[in-house]
């Protein structure tokens, strides 16, 4: 196995047993098998790892999905990373590195909404401006749900709880999209 992905590995797995303060690059190393220089061949420091691994972690959801077709599905991508490494993401969340993940929460948030968005508004003709407002009003709603749930320790049924939302809401976004139409 590649070192620069062995190291990313083991990182992962230790995040998901200890929060970032308590790992070190001593650990890594140690539980890799290797020795530091091979750590310090590929990163600079700790915090160099985590931007990595965060990165990588975004670009690998955000290249599993080429379209959502619902709003639901949008949320599911933005946090699927966090479903799937709970206590990782949590300690990610609930470390000095927090702004690094908000940010790349914050990109998949806008990315996955783009997306839904263009695919909806594909074949119809919506002024950019309104397009944007639309794009940003959502992915504001979607990353805010994600941020208070991390927030809040994860402890509560997000996807349900969004579903929910958008079953009271159902037809709300079509509505929007024909009235914001010039078709």
């Amino acid at each position: 196995m590649d070192t620069k992905i062995k190291i990313k590995k083991t990182f992962l797995e230790l995040l998901e047993d200890r929060p970032l303060a308590q790992i070190t690059v001593k650990d890594i190393v140690s539980s890799c098998g290797i020795n530091r220089n091979s750590f310090y061949y590929h990163y600079a420091d700790l915090p160099s790892l985590v931007e990595d691994v965060i990165t990588e972690q975004a670009n690998k959801i955000m290249d599993k999905y080429d379209s959502f077709e619902s709003i639901e599905k949008c949320l599911d991508a933005v946090i699927e990373f966090s479903l799937d490494h709970r206590k990782a993401a949590l300690h990610l969340f609930n470390s000095s590195s927090q702004d690094v993940f908000v940010h790349y929460f914050m990109q998949i948030s806008d990315e996955v909404i783009r997306r839904y968005f263009e695919e909806l508004c594909r074949d119809r003709h919506i002024a950019e401006e309104d397009k944007e407002i639309v794009i940003h009003f959502y992915k504001c709603l979607v990353f805010g749900q994600a941020i208070d749930w991390m927030r809040s320790g994860m402890t509560s049924d997000l996807q349900y709880q969004f579903r929910r939302f958008c079953e009271f809401n159902r037809g709300s976004i079509a509505a929007m999209v024909d009235r914001l139409s010039t078709d």
